[in-house]
């Protein structure tokens, strides 16, 4: 389980999978000096609420990663989260899409 801190006072864990995929997307949107929200589900142990973060390109942010090997990448979830960083309600995890090929077929 990875972690997210903000502004050195938040912390949330995510697994090093989600994490890559979110600092990624975020990572695109702060080089563009663009803020947005950024939303999730609680973990049960947490609450089971939801939370959200005012996303600022001049608060720090600090991705820590538990395993040491970079997690593969899925294009078509990377487009997803990017097209939900880009609406009006910000960006939010949803589940990760089967990877298509390079045809644009769905892999088996």
């Amino acid at each position: 389980m990875g972690k997210l801190t903000y502004d050195s006072t938040l912390t949330v864990d995510f697994d090093d999978r989600v994490l890559a995929h979110l600092q990624l997307v975020i990572g695109a949107k702060l080089r563009r000096a663009e803020s947005f929200y950024f939303s999730w589900r609680d973990d049960p142990a947490v609450g089971d609420g939801r939370s959200a973060l005012w996303i600022h390109p001049t608060i720090p942010l600090y991705f820590k990663y538990a395993g040491g090997r970079q997690p593969s990448i899925n294009r078509a979830w990377i487009d997803l989260l990017m097209s939900a960083a880009n609406s009006p309600g910000g960006l939010h995890l949803m589940p990760e899409p089967e990877e298509s090929g390079p045809s644009g077929e769905r892999e088996p």
